[in-house]
């Protein structure tokens, strides 16, 4: 069954109500959701967590929602949920995990500090999305697995067959460029 058909049919089983839903989803997209969440969140036992809750959230969304791809949904649910804790620990004590990646970006995307910023949030979205368009397939795949799916600066460096510093320094030219970019759209940064 090729993935396309396995998404399907696991999209039925939710929308059925089957509880076999949860354990194909897990058997197809276990691995992928617990590696993005520990990516975040530096723990098994969190990311597992969270995992589990994302489960949970795809069996109180499927229905109404039809998920056009199953994984780039979970993927969402999984990465929301799993920043979620991270700033949850993060206020309990300092951690790590995601404290990097954010931080890179940080010069780059304005922090939402009031009330107007988080209206303007999805008109921020539709920009970096227009920016990411406009960039080359490898630099918007080198951004997304840094930022999106928080894969290591060593494991990127592999996967693009660079050293690791020509990869932090691509990484650096490219926010750059969203800085720029959204410096010119009128987003104070």
């Amino acid at each position: 069954m090729d993935q396309n058909a396995a998404e399907k049919r696991i999209i039925a089983l939710y929308q059925e109500r089957n509880e076999r839903a949860i354990e194909m989803t897990d058997a197809q997209y276990g691995s992928f959701s617990r590696a993005l969440s520990f990516r975040i969140l530096r723990s098994h036992e969190d990311a597992e967590e969270c995992v589990n809750d994302s489960y949970m959230k795809l069996w109180n969304t499927i229905p109404p929602t039809v998920p056009q791809s199953l994984k780039a949904y979970l993927g969402r649910i999984v990465r929301n949920l799993s920043l979620s804790l991270f700033r949850k620990k993060k206020a309990e004590k300092r951690d790590e995990g995601a404290t990097v990646l954010l931080s890179e970006l940080e010069d780059c995307i304005p922090a939402e500090n009031d009330v107007e910023q988080a209206v303007e949030h999805k008109e921020l979205v539709q920009m970096i999305e227009q920016w990411l368009e406009a960039e080359k397939d490898e630099n918007r795949r080198l951004f997304m697995l840094r930022y999106w799916y928080g894969e290591p600066l060593g494991e990127l460096a592999k996967r693009f067959s660079l050293s690791e510093r020509k990869t932090a320094d691509r990484l650096y030219r490219i926010r750059l460029r969203l800085r720029e970019y959204l410096e010119k759209e009128g987003v104070s940064v």
